[in-house]
């Protein structure tokens, strides 16, 4: 059963009106009224059919995936308030974005330039690493879960799946995913990792530049039917990204491309390059043979100013021969000192002779004035 709008969740979140429906619920604007701010709320919806069970291991599933993603401090990655357990379903408060999702975007607009979707893949991209640096897994990388703006692409709906109608069904009865988004060894029954999330990317940026699904199935057996089938994969409009979607919708998890070098080709892309452009290193010019050797960061002058002023030292010889073949010793010529060297180390004392009237009064003054008011000099 949907809320109606007015509704207040937790006496504090009061629902506005729908900005969006998906397999498993709405998304609310709503207003919080506590910190008077507008806020985005995810209600979910969980159909009849499930048993009890199943119903509290998908609840408990979205509260733990919900609390996970506060953890992630990314701005690319949507921000998660509070998670809030009522009327026996989860509710998910969240920023609220003024933007469109990127499968609207495509719908309303038709492909996108492939430096766009370059930079739109590497903003998300960004936010699964970061994701998966603290052990989470979004499964449902899909266009209508990354939303953009002027300047930011944003990943939201974490752990927020459809249930199987076009996906495979695991022990447990449902699989998180959507068809034609769902990578290779998830929909043959393997679990999901980073490089399951990689491939999502990949057909989502195939999708954005595109302007059509992957192969255009719209069930996930079919989709891994043509992948399987050894067809290439056709790519009119990708043109620089093209290496990129090639390696992230391998179908071998271990030839895929990871993470780190995605980010980088797509990074090269969004500014402007090509994803094979070398690496710039920087070194140092080669200098031709017989060139003048580089200037130093000393100044040629330094110091000649003390070589030029002192005179040249004399070569002494301990000893020189004597005609008669014996050696006599050749005194070493005294060094001699400038008038002015070391005058500044110690500073010259003069004395002023007293005269005899001065001897008289200072004797005058020793009987009248105690020691202690004597001149130092005069203490001795």
């Amino acid at each position: 059963m949907r809320a109606p709008s007015g509704y207040q969740l937790a006496a504090r979140y009061r629902l506005v009106q729908p900005v969006g429906r998906g397999g498993m619920g709405t998304v609310w604007r709503a207003r919080d009224e506590l910190l008077d701010r507008d806020v985005a709320v995810k209600e979910v919806r969980l159909p009849l059919v499930l048993d009890e069970e199943l119903r509290a291991e998908l609840c408990a599933r979205t509260e733990r995936e919900g609390r996970a993603t506060a953890m992630v401090a990314h701005p690319s990655v949507i921000t998660v308030y509070d998670v809030v357990t009522e009327d026996d379903r989860p509710w998910i408060v969240m920023e609220l974005l003024k933007a469109q999702s990127l499968e609207e975007l495509v719908k309303a607009q038709g492909p996108q330039h492939p430096v766009r979707v370059a930079e739109i893949g590497r903003q998300v991209l960004g936010a699964l690493r970061a994701v998966h640096a603290k052990g989470i897994l979004h499964r449902d990388v899909k266009p209508s879960n990354v939303l953009v703006t002027d300047d930011r692409a944003v990943l939201t709906d974490f752990g927020l799946a459809a249930l199987e109608g076009d996906v495979s069904i695991t022990q447990a009865g449902i699989v998180l995913g959507s068809a034609g988004y769902i990578a290779p060894e998830r929909v043959l029954g393997d679990k999901a990792s980073p490089a399951a999330d990689l491939w999502s990317l990949g057909a989502t940026l195939y999708t954005a530049v595109e302007g059509r699904g992957l192969h255009g199935r719209r069930t996930a057996a079919a989709a891994l039917a043509a992948l399987t089938s050894g067809a290439p994969i056709p790519m009119d409009n990708a043109g620089p990204l093209a290496p990129v979607l090639r390696g992230l919708l391998q179908i071998d998890p271990a030839v895929r491309l990871d993470g780190v070098r995605a980010a980088l080709m797509l990074a090269r892309i969004a500014a402007g390059g090509t994803a094979e452009e070398p690496i710039a290193v920087h070194r140092p010019p080669v200098r031709p043979p017989g060139a003048a050797p580089p200037p130093t960061r000393k100044p040629p002058h330094r110091g000649q100013h003390r070589a030029e002023n002192r005179p040249p030292a004399p070569q002494v010889l301990p000893h020189e021969p004597h005609p008669t073949g014996a050696y006599t010793a050749v005194p070493i010529p005294a060094q001699r000192r400038r008038p002015a060297e070391g005058s500044h180390r110690k500073p010259a004392t003069y004395e002023v002779p007293i005269g005899p009237l001065t001897r008289s009064f200072w004797n005058l003054v020793r009987i009248v004035l105690p020691r202690r008011f004597w001149p130092r000099k005069f203490r001795k």
